[in-house]
């Protein structure tokens, strides 16, 4: 038997409903494989400024420090989206916990669903085959350089800034990542006119040269945009920066037809962080109707970040099965929709080992 301490962090809005599901999943794996896992519970978001005044309390940090994984929901309110003029927010708790645990690596994988295809925004002949994985710089970038206003208020700055060392272990886990699946790795960037594009590429180059066996592309952002809806089985691996990650993510998301079917997963550190990737969606809250796929998708990612490939693999094709029987929460528009538990409970009940 393995033991694992997972700290759950669910937040605001529809996460801790993702969150259960999520949970539910991980409750069979260990029941059906064998494990133990410790879950412990801790306020993050717009619920932790709620009770503290602290979007990250230390209470949390701390523990998320001491687990073996981290599961995440969402975080996020309205009331603070609305005021330019809040001093803290929910968001800010999201960037600390990155950067406090290191972790410099968002991946999102990509994929379509043949069953799904009628969804997405693009025509079922672009879709064939789309199976990518973009690969973020999660720590570094305009997010996190410095900023602020001249003295007249009338004139605002973002620094971008980016060492060797944060660009070379990023695109090295691209390189890695592209060996485990199809060989292609695609570095965006925006070399044409940035300095810190032209350094993302040297230090790439430098690095293709122990890594000749993966195909290297480069594409500025701009185009990469474009081809992302042209073309998007062409992608494999991207590897980019904070900023242009964040946009080509989110652009991408839209692909499989709902942003409730994609998982993410943030690492770096030996404590992984995995979430859905879709927001709070406050206005859904307590209604059963959120879509768990991409939390239970992210409890895969923690598997396998846990080296329980063979279960995370259970997850999936469990996932695979329930969607292929033509049910799921009212955004798949499926032949019979369930709410939020009850599709939980079909993919959970849908989970055999080895299957």
């Amino acid at each position: 038997m393995s033991n694992f301490n997972i700290a759950v962090l669910d937040g605001d809005g529809i996460g801790p409903e993702v969150t259960a599901e999520a949970v539910k999943v991980l409750n069979v794996i260990a029941d059906k494989f064998g494990h133990d896992f410790q879950y412990t519970y801790a306020p993050v978001g717009a619920v932790a400024i709620d009770q503290t005044g602290n979007p990250l309390p230390d209470e949390t940090l701390a523990l998320c420090k001491r687990s073996d994984a981290l599961f995440f929901g969402a975080i996020g309110h309205p009331r603070f989206d609305n005021d330019p003029t809040a001093k803290v927010r929910p968001e800010q708790g999201l960037l600390k916990l990155r950067k406090e645990l290191g972790l410099y690596a968002n991946l999102r994988p990509v994929a379509g669903y043949a069953e799904l295809a009628d969804l997405s925004p693009l025509r079922p002949e672009r879709m064939k085959g789309v199976d990518m994985l973009i690969v973020r710089e999660l720590t570094g970038g305009i997010y996190f350089g410095e900023k602020g206003r001249k003295d007249d208020g009338n004139t605002a700055y973002d620094t971008c800034t980016y060492t060797r060392m944060e660009i070379e272990r990023i695109v090295k886990m691209g390189f890695q990542e592209a060996r485990a699946r199809r060989g292609k790795l695609t570095l965006v960037d925006k070399a044409n006119v940035m300095e810190t594009s032209r350094l993302w590429r040297e230090i790439t180059r430098e690095l293709a040269a122990e890594n000749e066996d993966v195909e290297l592309n480069f594409m500025f952002v701009d185009n990469a945009a474009m081809q992302l809806i042209l073309n998007p089985a062409q992608f494999d691996v991207i590897v980019t920066s904070n900023m242009f990650g964040d946009i080509l993510s989110d652009a991408s998301s839209v692909l499989a037809g709902s942003l409730g079917l994609l998982p993410s997963s943030s690492i770096g550190s030996t404590v992984g962080m995995f979430e859905p990737i879709h927001g709070s969606w406050p206005e859904g809250a307590g209604q059963d109707r959120a879509n768990p796929v991409a939390a239970i998708l992210s409890a895969a990612m923690l598997l396998d970040h846990l080296g329980l490939r063979e279960e995370a693999g259970a997850v999936r094709r469990s996932v695979n099965r329930t969607l292929g029987e033509g049910v799921g929460t009212e955004d798949l528009n499926p032949r019979e929709r369930l709410g939020t538990q009850a599709f939980g409970d079909r993919i959970a009940h849908a989970i055999q080992p080895g299957a």
